[in-house]
């Protein structure tokens, strides 16, 4: 199963997005498969698109909402922390040497490794902290097909 990352959520959410197109394909090429979001992440789209420092204007909160829920309605299942969470966790915290903020990374990492995850679609490199886990960037890719 292929789990999306927040800016991919992100990018495919806002219209102004340079990335909204390809972003957009990307969500779409997943079809009816099973796909997955980690919880945080999707806090995390929610913080972004509705935060008026970071859009201008910013998504309106019902528009947030229907996003999310769009979204829920279809084939996604949302992935949260399992029993297993701390060990996974402290290995990657370990091996990838992460402090501060880095670790919300680090947690969308743990909780892929503990649901099976594939791959991850993000556009973020610091994944490549988490060899465990494979990250591709879509949106690079799609562009060099265009």
């Amino acid at each position: 199963m292929i789990a999306v990352d927040t800016n991919i959520l992100v990018h495919a959410h806002r219209a102004d997005s340079p990335w909204h197109e390809a972003a957009t394909r990307a969500l779409g090429a997943l079809g009816v498969a099973r796909w997955a979001v980690p919880w945080p992440c999707v806090h995390e789209f929610y913080a972004v698109v509705t935060h008026p420092k970071i859009f201008d204007p910013p998504t309106p909160i019902a528009d947030a909402l229907l996003a999310v829920e769009s979204w829920c309605a279809s084939s996604l299942q949302l992935l949260g922390e399992t029993s297993e969470h701390w060990p996974v966790l402290a290995d990657l915290l370990r091996q990838g040497q992460i402090v501060g903020p880095m670790v919300h990374d680090a947690r969308v990492a743990a909780i892929c490794l503990q649901h099976g995850i594939e791959e991850l679609w993000t556009v973020d490199r610091d994944f490549s902290r988490f060899p465990a886990l494979r990250a591709r960037n879509p949106l690079l890719q799609e562009s060099q097909r265009s």
